[in-house]
């Protein structure tokens, strides 16, 4: 591979999901990544974990660089035998300036390449039901800017022109001058009720789509307080948002969720919400990193046919006990005729990930189920248990099992840490709506929330957002710590916890 190389990649108009596989190759590439102000942060979660992201984002007010040190920058790092990204929002070639740092590569004698992405007149038609083209209304469209060089004499833009040459008309980054914009077109003869539509934030949860006619759209978007990132679109098509909008319509649509999971085990629960309409945000709250002392598991391993059963109360749990099952040269053969019980259908798929049928699933997820369900498989007086969980887990479980007659070996396979995040910023997003709900997936979860903010900061959040517990332990966990519990998922998963919000939201 060739080190010394550029590439230009379009990262579309916001989600990870409408990145192209060849931007996510070029991207995990990558030794240096400069990316614009549009480009979605979860989209850099695709980088090398030692690549040197650098912001070079521009707003319409505010330019972070100029376009000449931007391609400087390239060309530096390029010769200094790096491979670099160059992380653009949309498509480089459309209104990106890619062109003008493909020419300057270019002239440095520096390989390039660029890699397409899905720009923002596109995405409209599938996230805002509004097509470029469509059978019986439209057959042509035309892309233009609203927002021209500061630099130039007078408009190169000929809105005359414009307003007879296609069916559709897509405006890029045109609110300050919507109304200007419109007139032109009026008085080149397109029709004041044409219909018309300015989409913010273009297939992003938090998106906005107002309509009206050409000669109105400028007092709505005014009156809207529309600010950008905003596309108009001009036009029949659309006539079709009623009929082809689907993605406002999802059940979670513009809700803004906190997940505050562990970052390794964020995504899962992220992609659940997003694909029902919500903007995911990720503050992890904990970590969950290995045992301080991992012997006592390790003996208990190596001891292993002297168990009849093994009790995993969660992925994390499976996921510590396997690691050191490898750390000690074995697999899953050494559980042998060994029982397995799983807290959870989360944590029985993940044993089901090493090929391991778990032989008790509780129908509920709290400590009695699971040792009344273990109870009527077999009875539990005499019988050696094996239970590797969190160092903080309580001990109801164990003494429950001890109450049966068991022998239990309670080990911290795993530790729960607090994971410290800006508590002020998260208080003002709290106070300021930007954040709707707040997943507890856990009690620590909770209890490490509560911390982080201070108690006394909790009563004046507490009816501005609604907190969701995975289940009734750490329900009742977050009401002792302060936080008011307003959704509790009946299945105890991140699935069930997230039927749970769209139930509380269907209300």
């Amino acid at each position: 591979m060739n080190k010394s190389k550029v590439y230009i990649i379009g990262a579309g108009p916001g989600s990870p999901d409408m990145l192209t596989l060849r931007a996510a190759r070029c991207l995990a590439r990558a030794d240096i990544i400069l990316y614009d102000r549009l480009v979605d942060r979860r989209i850099l979660g695709l980088a090398r974990p030692d690549a040197e992201l650098i912001f070079v984002g521009k707003s319409p007010v505010q330019h972070s660089m100029r376009q000449e040190d931007i391609n400087t920058l390239l060309i530096e790092h390029a010769m200094g035998g790096k491979c670099v990204a160059r992380l653009k929002g949309g498509d480089p070639l459309v209104f990106g300036r890619g062109g003008e740092e493909a020419a300057a590569l270019r002239k440095a004698k520096i390989p390039f390449e660029i890699v397409p992405g899905i720009t923002t007149a596109c995405a409209l038609g599938a996230y805002a039901g509004i097509p470029l083209t469509h059978r019986g209304l439209a057959v042509s469209a035309v892309l233009a800017t609203g927002h021209e060089a500061p630099d130039k004499d007078e408009e190169q833009v000929d809105w005359a022109a414009l307003a007879r040459a296609a069916d559709t008309l897509a405006i890029y980054m045109g609110v300050r001058h919507l109304e200007h914009i419109a007139e032109c077109l009026i008085s080149a003869g397109l029709a004041s009720d044409t219909p018309a539509a300015i989409v913010q934030n273009c297939a992003s949860p938090l998106q906005r789509t107002l309509t009206g006619t050409l000669g109105e759209i400028a007092r709505i978007a005014r009156e809207n307080r529309v600010e950008p990132p905003a596309l108009t679109v001009i036009g029949p098509t659309v006539t079709l948002r009623e009929t082809l909008n689907w993605f406002e319509r999802l059940p979670l649509f513009g809700k803004r969720v906190l997940i505050t999971r562990d970052t390794r085990q964020a995504a899962s629960l992220s992609e659940q919400f997003a694909e029902l309409g919500a903007l995911p945000i990720e503050i992890p709250v904990l970590r969950i990193v290995p045992a301080d002392d991992t012997a006592p598991l390790d003996r208990a391993i190596a001891d292993l046919d002297r168990y009849d059963w093994v009790v995993f109360t969660s992925v994390n749990g499976v996921e510590a006990f396997m690691g050191r099952l490898r750390e000690n040269g074995l697999d899953a053969r050494a559980l042998g005729r060994t029982r397995l019980c799983a807290i959870g259908p989360a944590t029985a798929e993940r044993l089901a990930k090493y090929f391991l049928r778990t032989n008790c699933v509780p129908a509920r997820y709290v400590s009695a189920e699971i040792a009344d369900a273990m109870q009527k498989i077999e009875p539990l007086r005499g019988k050696n248990i094996l239970l590797p969980r969190a160092d903080i887990a309580p001990l109801d479980l164990a003494d429950r099992l001890r109450a049966l007659g068991a022998e239990v070996a309670n080990i911290a396979a795993y530790r729960t840490l607090a994971e410290r995040f800006d508590a002020q910023d998260m208080l003002a997003q709290l106070r300021e709506g930007a954040i709707d709900v707040v997943t507890l997936m856990s009690s620590s979860a909770a209890r490490f929330f509560a911390e982080g903010l201070g108690a006394e900061h909790l009563k004046k959040i507490a009816r501005s957002v609604a907190f969701a517990a995975i289940g009734p332990i750490t329900a009742q966990t977050a009401r002792e710590v302060g936080l008011p519990v307003d959704i509790e998922a009946t299945e105890h998963t991140g699935a069930g916890l997230v039927r749970a919000v769209v139930k509380h939201y269907r209300k």
